[in-house]
Order: structure tokens, then C-alpha cells, then sequence
């Protein structure tokens, strides 16, 4: 049976995802989701190390599917939809309408920070999922301590008298009894870094930790390398990080090591990358660089406008080359995420420019090629030089960049969907509350003598509303 099994998973990924397992009847067993899907499926092969409810599943399994997603959290997105839609046997999580841990802010003049589960439809500023409950606490310490939002009921903040020990460790800025005039700016500072915006914020403590240093006054630099600190691991557990190819580089020397390497002379490259989740949201990205680094000026994003593109990469990549050769700045080299497709599409889209394909393998950060400009195929550039570390950095730049443009994109949807699960709000008075405040935001921050203000809204409407935005969050 091991052996079968071996077969059904031999040509798995490396990559995350989900997999479905079914029976020979064709009925859908499991579905489960992994960092790397090859890693994760090669641990049904012993069965007596499997839970019980699976060591019985796992006799039973007669294939095996798999999804690749952009990332894990992707996957986890990915697999509680299969559960909750196709609802497999041996899944005993999620059937109940419960999702993975999440961290959501609430509507209070002081939003509170706190663990989540549920329907996010039914709540605002939503984030995650999170893998598990202890990442989720680690990334609720570090909005703690950057940010110092409040994690108390507003039951229990309305009857301090004093400050509790989250204030006198630093870990709350104590607005149950201390006049807040910067709450706002923290609680955006706070939606900043859970949607993964923390490289300029980093960026900016670093400078002001610099500043403080320079005037003696080490116990506010202590402060905000404590915050730095926090960050980065932050950062770390959610997004790929290439230490070996810092801003303190040489960028050119690095460069002009590029130039001579490619037979060409270099003063802008552009770098590109395309996101979707299954279709969804489908977005471009382009970043640049020359001699003096990333030249963030030359930055762009894209979002696609021939839908019927979407979920194909190559066709995606072909829009988005085009558009930024046409409008972008002029590049003498570009360089693409990808295979032969990608370096074909992008050579015909841009037949003057010269290309460059990063084709990750079977193993990324560890098994790069390229695709020269001429069309051959380099894999002896050495793994430890500077040029191979820089244009692996100036990749997952592009990804990064991507990626958060693509989950700002999808937390933008969502968040605009929201009128659409208010009972008795139509087309008609969406239309009119969008009209009248600009934004869903000003809707859900509206109070009841603002909403009764919206013409043909109503009495019973404005409560709908309110109540809607308003309710206590579990």
C-alpha cells in the first residue's frame, strides 16, 4: 500500500497548497493544505504515525490532487473553502462554520485588538488567518508593543481606575485612563504592518533609532530597536527575506558585474511578477533598479483589465510588459519570474529590450537558472557571488511587492462587498450611502444622527446599518 501511495504522490510539488484526497468512488476524503505540499504528503506514507481517524482515511485514498498557491496563508484560504463547500469526511475541522485564528480590530473610538473566529463578512478590519493560534498571539504581541493598542473588553476599560500592567510594560498606551491624541494614528499604523506593509516602518525606526542615538538619548533608541526587533520577526514568519543581499551592498559593482555578465550597458531594469488566487484578484507588479540600488520611482502597479487573462500567468505577463514598456520609464534590461514562457512572452511583447528569466526550479533560494537574453539557458552562475544573490533579491522584491498589492487588492474587495451582507440594503441605498459619505469606511465609522441624514435611507435602514458596524465583537 505504501508503494501505490509513493506513486499517487511522486510528482507532488514543492510548493504550497492544498491536497484532496479521494476514494475509489471518486468521493472527496480529506483536504488539507502545506507549506510544501511534496514534504507534507510524503507523511501519509507511514501510517502507524497518523492520527487514527486517518490511518482509516488513508487506506481508503485511491487518488490524490493538489492546488499550488502564491503562499501558505493562500492555502489555508484555499482549504477552508473545500471544506466548508465540499465538506470531506475525514475533515474534523472548520465543518462547523469555524475558521483558523484571525485578529480583528473593533468599532470603538478605541479599537481593540483581540483574537478572532468566524464569518468575516460579519465583522470589519479582518486579518489573517493565521496557521496556528501561536502565530497569531506572537503577531498580536508585536502590534503590542509597536503599536500599544488595547486587547481589554471595553467592559472591562470602562471601570479601570488606573492604568493595568500591559501599560507599565509598554505594551498599551492605557486609553482607559490616559488622554489618547494619536490612538487613529496607531490603529493605522497597527492595519499597516497586518497587512505586511512593515518594511518602511522598519525603515523609519531605523532612522529615527539613529536620531536618538545621535542626541544621547538611548532609552527612546532602546525603544525603538525593541520595536525593530519585533518587527522583523513579524516580517520574517510572513514574507521571504534574503539576508545576503542587504542596502548595504554594492549595488554598483553588483551592477556592472550584471553589465559585463550580459554584454550590455545597464541603466534601468525592470523586474516583474504577477499575483491571483485562483483567478481572483489578478494583479501585476514592476520594480526597478540601477547602479545606485532600487529606484522606487520606476515602481508600478498593475491590475489587470482584459479579464479573460486572469489565472493565466503568461497572458497576464504579457499585459503587464506591454503597458510598462508603453507608459512606464525606458528599462535597457528586463527581468522576468519564470520559464521559457515567460522569457518568450516578454521577448515578444518588448523585441528591443533585453531579457532575463529567473527560473526558480525545483527548489527555491537554492536551485536558480537563468534564461539569457540570447535565449540559452546559464546554471553555473555560483550560488554564493554577489551577482547571484542580488538578482535573487531584486526577484523577491518583485514578489514581495506584488504580494502586498495583491492582499491590499483582495482586502479592498472585501471590504467594499460588505453592504452587500446588510439585510434590506440594495443597489439603491448603497448606491446613496457610497454617494453621500465617499467610502465605505466613513460608513462603518457613521454615527446614527450622520446616517439618518442620508436622503431616502430611513429610520429603520440607518438602524440596520449601525447596528451592522456596531454590534460587540465576540
Amino acid at each position: 500500500m505504501n508503494i501505490q501511495f509513493s506513486d499517487l504522490i511522486e510528482n507532488s510539488p514543492r510548493s504550497p497548497g492544498v491536497y484532496k484526497m479521494y476514494d475509489l468512488d471518486g468521493n472527496l476524503l480529506y483536504v488539507g493544505k502545506a507549506k510544501n505540499l511534496n514534504s507534507r504528503l510524503k507523511q501519509y506514507l507511514d501510517i502507524s504515525k497518523l492520527e487514527p481517524h486517518k490511518q482509516i482515511m488513508r487506506t481508503l485514498v485511491a487518488r490524490v490532487e493538489w492546488e499550488i498557491t502564491p503562499t501558505e496563508s493562500d492555502a489555508l484560504i484555499r482549504e477552508q473553502e473545500l471544506i466548508k463547500t465540499q465538506k470531506p469526511k475525514y475533515n474534523i475541522m472548520l465543518t462547523d462554520g469555524k475558521m483558523y485564528p484571525m485578529i480583528a480590530l473593533t468599532n470603538s473610538k478605541y479599537p481593540r485588538l483581540m483574537k478572532f473566529r468566524g464569518k468575516i463578512t460579519q465583522r470589519r478590519d479582518v486579518f489573517g488567518p493565521y496557521p496556528s493560534v501561536s502565530a497569531l498571539n506572537a503577531s498580536i504581541k508585536t502590534i503590542q508593543k509597536v503599536c500599544g493598542l488595547r486587547t481589554c473588553t471595553d467592559t472591562f476599560m470602562r471601570n479601570r481606575a488606573r492604568p493595568c500592567l500591559l501599560y507599565q510594560i509598554g505594551r498599551c498606551s492605557g486609553p482607559c485612563t490616559i488622554a489618547q491624541n494619536d490612538y487613529n494614528e496607531r490603529v493605522s499604523l497597527a492595519r499597516r504592518i497586518l497587512t505586511g506593509d512593515s518594511e518602511p516602518i522598519i525603515a523609519d525606526l531605523k532612522r529615527e533609532m539613529q536620531k536618538y542615538s545621535a542626541s544621547m538619548d538611548f532609552e527612546n533608541a532602546a525603544i525603538c530597536r525593541d520595536k525593530i526587533a519585533a518587527l522583523t520577526g513579524t516580517s520574517n514568519r510572513g514574507m521571504r527575506r534574503n539576508r545576503a543581499h542587504s542596502a548595504n551592498s554594492n549595488w554598483d559593482k553588483n551592477v556592472s558585474e550584471l553589465e559585463k555578465w550580459l554584454g550590455i550597458k545597464i541603466e534601468l531594469v525592470g523586474v516583474f511578477d504577477n499575483s491571483h488566487l485562483f483567478g481572483t484578484n489578478p494583479v501585476g507588479a514592476m520594480i526597478t533598479f540601477g547602479h545606485n540600488g532600487f529606484e522606487k520611482s520606476g515602481y508600478r502597479h498593475f491590475k489587470l483589465n482584459d479579464k479573460k487573462r486572469a489565472g493565466n500567468d503568461i497572458a497576464m505577463m504579457e499585459e503587464f510588459v506591454s503597458r510598462a514598456v508603453a507608459h512606464g520609464p525606458k528599462m535597457d534590461l528586463i527581468i522576468v519570474d519564470g520559464g521559457v514562457a515567460q522569457w518568450n512572452i516578454a521577448h515578444k511583447v518588448a523585441p528591443d529590450i533585453h531579457i532575463l528569466g529567473v527560473t526558480k526550479g525545483e527548489v527555491r533560494n537554492g536551485d536558480e537558472h537563468f534564461i539569457m537574453p540570447d535565449g540559452s539557458v546559464c546554471r553555473n552562475l555560483p550560488k554564493d557571488s554577489p551577482l547571484f544573490l542580488m538578482l535573487r533579491a531584486v526577484r523577491d522584491e518583485a514578489h514581495r511587492f506584488v504580494i502586498t498589492y495583491h492582499r491590499t487588492t483582495r482586502a479592498k474587495k472585501m471590504t467594499a462587498s460588505v453592504l452587500d451582507e446588510i439585510d434590506g440594503i440594495g443597489p439603491k441605498r448603497k448606491h446613496l450611502l457610497l454617494t453621500h459619505f465617499g467610502s465605505v469606511r466613513a460608513i462603518m465609522d457613521a454615527d446614527m444622527d450622520a446616517l439618518r441624514h442620508v436622503p431616502e435611507l430611513g429610520e429603520t435602514g440607518a438602524k440596520k446599518i449601525y447596528a451592522y458596524f456596531h454590534s460587540e465583537v465576540l
